[in-house]
Parts: C-alpha cells; sequence; structure tokens
C-alpha cells in the first residue's frame, strides 16, 4: 500500500461529506442529515441530485467510484424514499444519500426524480427495478422499462396499495 496514492487520505464522515455538498451546491442543497440509524444519511434536493452524484463522483478528495445499490421504499401518505450507497473504493469511504418523493399515489403519475444512470453505469439496472416493483419513474434513464416482471404486468408490487391480480393471461397465480 506504500505506492497507493489514495492510502495518506483519511476516512471522510457524512458529516463532512455534507459539508463539502454544501459548500459547493450550498445550504439549501442538503435538507438534513441523519445520524440515527445503522448508518448515517444525507437527505439532498431531489433537483440537484445528478449534478451532486458527478461531485461525488468527480472530486478527488471524495471519488465515489461504485454505486453500490439503489432501494426505494413506500411510506404511503408520505411518500418514497429512496437511497443510494456509495463507496469510494480506493479511500474506503461510503456515503448514503436519500431523496424524498411525494406523490398522489395515481399510477399514472409515477413519482419521478432524475437518473444517475449517466454517472454510474451500475445505476441503469438499480432504478429499472425500483421503477418495476415501486414505480419510481427516473427522469432521463436510457432505457426505463421493467425488469423483473412481465413489460404487460400492470402495476408495481411493492407499493403498499398494490392488489395483486387474479390471473395473468387467463393463468390463475393466487
Amino acid at each position: 500500500m506504500e505506492n497507493n496514492p489514495f492510502s495518506t487520505i483519511a476516512i471522510m464522515g457524512t458529516q463532512e461529506i455534507s459539508n463539502l455538498i454544501k459548500e459547493q451546491f450550498g445550504e439549501e442543497a442538503v435538507l438534513r442529515v441523519e445520524e440515527s440509524g445503522l448508518q448515517s444519511a444525507i437527505y439532498i434536493d431531489a433537483l440537484r441530485l445528478e449534478e451532486i452524484c458527478y461531485y461525488l463522483r468527480d472530486q478527488e478528495v471524495l471519488y465515489f467510484d461504485f454505486l453500490n445499490n439503489i432501494s426505494a421504499v413506500d411510506l404511503n401518505e408520505h411518500g418514497f424514499l429512496v437511497t443510494y450507497h456509495l463507496t469510494s473504493i480506493p479511500y474506503r469511504h461510503t456515503v448514503v444519500l436519500k431523496i424524498e418523493v411525494e406523490n398522489d399515489r395515481d399510477l399514472n403519475n409515477l413519482p419521478e426524480i432524475p437518473s444517475v444512470s449517466a454517472v454510474w453505469k451500475t445505476a441503469n439496472w438499480h432504478e429499472r427495478e425500483a421503477f418495476d416493483l415501486m414505480g419510481i419513474f427516473f427522469v432521463n434513464h436510457p432505457d426505463l422499462r421493467r425488469i423483473l416482471l412481465p413489460d404487460d404486468w400492470e402495476g408495481h408490487p411493492l407499493r403498499k396499495d398494490y392488489q395483486d391480480p387474479e390471473s395473468y393471461h387467463g393463468i390463475a397465480i393466487k
């Protein structure tokens, strides 16, 4: 590890990363920092998501080169929560970003947030899964279509208001 140029960089915590985001994008870009729970998280403004992700990836002191996961949670009347787990492999630091999305729960009006598939290629499949199962629409995704269910499946099975169909193409599924 002596020749590793990343070995001299200290591992950053959530608060330090949050401060860098605020310095770059303004105080309003970070809605709050959650220090409780299993992992600290930075709640960010959904409209700034893509540019913040480019910043987290491209800044030499951060270098979040790996998007581990994107997950979505249905919060009922409070909308949806989308969570991004990022890792800088050479620096060995991680960060969790969270986006809160309000929605009227109409399936013709899916909750929308910007895609980060241009930032990390792995987002392509993670976003397709969140779209397929939770009904989150990722704006500017290059190929947002179902990934686990058939293209003509109706609804998004992980939503709390999802109703299981009795059959699919005449085949009983209950």
